[in-house]
């Protein structure tokens, strides 16, 4: 892409950022309208106008308009990980939400690995074939348009203002449990993609002499570590509680963090990358499970889109914090800071996290209206 359209690093940093801008800024507001005029209506456009940017980016013939493509690209894709964490939460419940955001966050991890692999051949033939992947979104949207059916309650009749809707919100954002929460997603995010995405592939090339390829398979056996983890979670849950299940996840980032300074052998790097993926994939779908069992049921898509804007907002602190970090401290300093933010995260979460108890002990062992997880 950048020899074909004669982009400078900048530039293609840029089309990056002009993809992201609109999702930070467009994630909250489609939250509000999913609450508002339904879910199906804001994701049936979003995966269309998705499917839209990317096949106009494909045919991009200058860098302006790649910039255009991509941030229209942005604003289809800004409702999509809180829409599919609203419905989620709005089908199942109980034990049973457990497992369905543990298979979302499953699915996550596998095509973390999948699909970079997918568009890097693609990419091998042209770099506008990339692209030919988002149409998978069209027949997705088509899908959902004639076959999935939510609970009718999740329609907002009614007048709605939007004054007494925002008060509600943070009514139910002002306690210390869902404050914890927020504490708990962002911290996640920050030590994933500070830590484990740009201090692990510096290391392991610079000190231990790993090649790009070497680099990828840690990455790709981190995301299919958290992708098998995550997959075992229902069982995890039927021994302990989210809130636990949370603090063993910080509990292994620490583990893994702290292994990796004292590692002199590229491939005994699996080990830590094995157990962070451990710890991402436990950690990430019990806060999601705990953000849905808190949330208001008329003010669900919001509260979620707040948990999408945490994670956006740790992607983007994590480089820049683990940045300040290797200025100050060095590489291998980074690794031993990082575990030590996860156990002051740890401490933390003691203190504001308590365990959410189940208002009916039966309900609990059910989806909450009668689906059940395939």
């Amino acid at each position: 892409m950048g020899k074909s359209l004669n982009l400078s690093p900048q530039q293609i940093g840029l089309i990056m950022t002009s993809f992201l801008v609109p999702i930070a800024i467009g994630t909250p507001i489609f939250g509000v309208l999913a609450d508002r005029i339904g879910r199906k209506k804001i994701l049936v456009p979003s995966l269309l106008l998705f499917a839209l940017g990317g096949t106009l980016s494909a045919f991009a013939q200058d860098f302006r308009s790649l910039l255009e493509w991509r941030f229209l690209q942005g604003i289809g894709a800004a409702s999509l990980e809180t829409l599919s964490l609203t419905m989620i939460s709005d089908l199942y419940g109980g034990k049973m939400l457990t497992a369905a955001m543990a298979f979302n966050t499953s699915m996550i991890g596998i095509s973390a690995t999948v699909y970079p692999l997918i568009g890097g051949g693609l990419a091998q033939l042209n770099w506008r074939y990339t692209f030919a992947l988002s149409l998978l979104a069209v027949p997705l949207a088509v899908l959902i348009s004639t076959k999935l059916k939510l609970p009718k309650t999740q329609s907002n009749a009614g007048h709605f203002h939007l004054n007494t809707y925002l008060k509600e919100t943070w009514s139910s954002v002002n306690n210390s449990q869902v404050i914890g929460l927020m504490f708990a997603v962002l911290s996640l995010f920050i030590l994933e993609f500070g830590a484990c995405f740009i201090c692990v592939p510096i290391v392991a090339a610079d000190s231990l002499g790993a090649s790009g390829a070497v680099i990828g398979i840690l990455l790709a056996i981190m995301e299919l570590s958290l992708a098998f983890f995550a997959s075992q979670l229902g069982l995890f849950a039927r021994k302990l509680s989210e809130t636990r299940l949370i603090k063993v996840c910080f509990v292994l980032c620490a583990l893994g963090l702290l292994m990796i300074p004292v590692i002199h052998n590229v491939w005994l790097l699996l080990l830590p990358m094995i157990i962070l993926g451990a710890g991402l994939g436990i950690g990430l779908p019990s806060i999601q499970t705990m953000f849905a069992r808190l949330a208001p049921e008329n003010n669900r898509a919001t509260f979620m889109a707040l948990n999408v804007t945490l994670q956006s907002v740790g992607r983007a602190m994590g480089p820049a914090l683990a940045g300040i970090g290797f200025g100050l401290l060095g590489i291998q300093g980074v690794f031993y800071a990082s575990a030590g933010f996860a156990v002051v995260t740890f401490v933390l979460l003691s203190f504001f996290l308590k365990k959410v108890t189940q208002k009916n002990d039966y309900k609990a062992l059910l989806p909450s209206d009668g689906h059940s997880l395939h």
